[in-house]
């Protein structure tokens, strides 16, 4: 109940279009039931030619002024029971067809406009969690709730919601005229009704943890396919296509098992309703054709009795299946919902304040970070470091010091463990994330690019760039010259990640996009380390176009790139070992010489 009142709060904005479709609905089940009702007239009246067709017999309705209006109006329709028989059969029909039609569309604009909401609001929140949510769920997993998950709710919320209304009154209504023929058959008629609810509701509890199951295998799926086809370059440089194929068909069959696990439990209600309904069936045959001999029950009555009571058991047995279907829903909206109940760790305090631009400096303040998944292993431990507006500061250490994890606590991607981070004395926590990041550009060797026109990813940070801002900031980026040589230009679109362009175009690219943000604060997070001589030459000189006047961290794998720094920091397991300049620091003997000396000597510093 938890989970349906959470869906039902989705759907209040589209009650109006429910109240009508649930109207409609009804309009449908009495159409149905009005078609029975003729039911009678047909074997009693129309297939019997010796009885009379006098309108006030066949009605039971006495002589009036609307009855003799009638007949003046209407004489032909009036006095012929084929007639009436006819435009009754064509006007329910009618009538049903319309309402049904309507009806199941309102249901659906309402479920699908509340499912649209759902997953507007889902990936809303996912887009603002925190790096940690990231480590913790895979994409796979976060694309198959997204996508899969949510689909599942909407077929329970339209699709099947529209059956469900269609259904119910069109139980409800045959079953009322059902009690209208004869009420004694009617109550034992619904002696199976506490069995199928037994039955659905244990099966329903099945279904649901079934359904789960196979969602998880769902999103297995998904992973593998997108690991695969976005690393589809890796696999094929080891070979590893039999590999992948092995993986991915041991998930499919993990799939298969419990999507056919499943099937056989929602397969089951239908093959036990029927069988039931038979026998019911049977003994209301037997009995009614008693009542037929005792209380002169008509063919026509007979007739309709059961035929209707044949109708009934078919929105019974369709309205279970709705029931199991619906459980998959609830099923999938768990998982929805868990990831609407997580709170990022990295939030705006309540009186957070805007942060309008840097003027005096950045300060780390014996700060320690550890991961949450190794609280014991930290890897910033105390660390002290101030840089002044408009300074130039490298971090260079080895692998696993900490750079990386140092200069990504500055746009708050995670919150310090213990100590803090103050711009001009001000701890970060208590600016708006939004300004904060606003003051921020990044720049890093994972260049990530969108599968769109070269125009719109240096627009990115600034979507209302006019087109000679784009320009220059290509050409200050050097960029200019090749995008130009591109199919299209500006308006070439570049391929999921930027496939099209080589690395050094990428990071070109890339520069351009954080020129055109124009943000305060510069991240270099060893934006050269992947490229070549000549594409590190082009992208090194775009880069001191886009330090200048600009407060810089420097991450470095080569120190050759960090000689011009105003300082540089060396880390080492989470703690600054020593600070100067690059000539300083080579007069000594620690480990920035020990690093510089290795990568002098041709080897990698790690």
């Amino acid at each position: 109940m938890k989970e349906l009142s959470r869906l039902l709060r989705y759907a209040r904005p589209y009650l109006a279009a429910l109240a009508v479709s649930a109207i409609l609905m009804s309009i449908v089940g009495m159409s149905q039931a009005m078609i029975l009702r003729l039911i009678p007239l047909v074997f009693d009246r129309v297939l019997d030619p010796n009885k009379p067709d006098t309108p006030a017999k066949l009605f039971s309705i006495p002589h009036t002024h609307f009855t003799v209006y009638l007949q003046d109006l209407f004489p032909a329709t009036v006095h012929n029971i084929w007639t009436i028989v006819a435009f009754s059969l064509i006007a329910c029909f009618l009538a049903k067809g319309l309402s049904d039609y309507a009806g199941n569309y309102l249901v659906n604009y309402a479920g699908i406009s509340a499912v649209n909401d759902l997953r507007q609001e889902v990936f809303d929140r996912v887009l603002h969690q925190d790096a940690h949510f990231f480590e913790d769920h895979t994409t796979g997993q976060i694309m198959s709730s997204i996508m899969n998950d949510i689909d599942r709710i909407q077929v329970s919320t339209s699709t099947m919601l529209a059956d469900w209304l269609r259904q119910f009154f069109t139980a409800l209504f045959t079953l009322l005229f059902i009690v209208s023929v004869n009420w004694k058959l009617s109550l034992i008629s619904l002696l199976i009704v506490p069995v199928v609810a037994v039955l659905t509701t244990r099966l329903g509890r099945r279904i649901r943890k079934t359904t789960r199951q196979v969602q998880d295998r769902t999103a297995s799926l998904n992973q593998i396919l997108q690991e695969t086809i976005s690393g589809h370059q890796v696999v094929k440089s080891f070979g590893a296509e039999d590999f992948e194929s092995k993986r991915f068909r041991l998930a499919s069959a993990r799939w298969k098992s419990g999507n056919l696990k499943y099937t056989a439990h929602q397969a089951l209600a239908s093959p036990i309703i029927e069988l039931f309904g038979a026998f019911t069936v049977l003994m209301l045959l037997y009995l009614a054709r008693q009542q037929a001999k005792h209380t002169g029950m008509t063919a026509g009555d007979f007739t309709a009795f059961v035929v209707a009571l044949v109708m009934l058991y078919e929105p019974i047995k369709r309205l279970t299946n709705i029931h199991n279907i619906f459980q998959q829903g609830l099923g999938a909206a768990q998982t929805v919902f868990r990831y609407l109940d997580t709170q990022p760790d990295v939030m705006d305090a309540p009186d957070a304040k805007e942060l309008a631009r840097l003027e005096d400096s950045i300060r780390f303040r014996k700060v320690v970070f550890c991961y949450p998944g190794a609280p014991d292993r930290c890897i910033l431990d105390g660390v002290d470091l101030e840089v002044k507006a408009g300074e130039i500061v490298a971090v260079v250490g080895p692998s696993g010091a900490g750079k990386t994890t140092l200069v990504n606590l500055v746009p708050r991607f995670y919150d310090v463990t213990a100590g803090a981070i103050q711009i001009d004395g001000i701890d970060l926590r208590d600016y708006k994330l939004s300004s904060l990041r606003e003051n921020i550009s990044i720049v890093s060797q994972e260049t990530f690019l969108f599968n769109d026109t070269v125009f719109d990813n240096i627009a990115y940070g600034k979507p209302d760039a006019k087109e000679e801002e784009v320009i220059a900031a290509a050409k200050t980026a050097l960029a200019d010259e090749f995008i130009e040589r591109l199919p299209d230009g500006y308006r070439t679109v570049i391929g999921e990640r930027g496939v099209k362009l080589s690395g050094g175009q990428r990071q070109r690219l890339a520069i351009a996009r954080a020129l055109l943000k124009n943000a305060p604060i510069l991240i270099l997070d060893e934006a050269t380390s992947h490229l070549d001589s000549e594409s590190e030459r082009l992208v090194q000189a775009a880069l001191t176009e886009l330090m200048k006047k600009r407060t810089v961290l420097v991450i470095a794998h080569r120190l050759s790139t960090v000689r011009d720094a105003s300082r540089i920091v060396v880390l080492d397991q989470g703690h600054i070992v020593e600070t100067g300049t690059h000539e300083e620091l080579l007069a000594g003997r620690g480990l920035y010489r020990h690093l510089y000396e290795l990568q002098f000597a041709g080897t990698s510093a790690g």
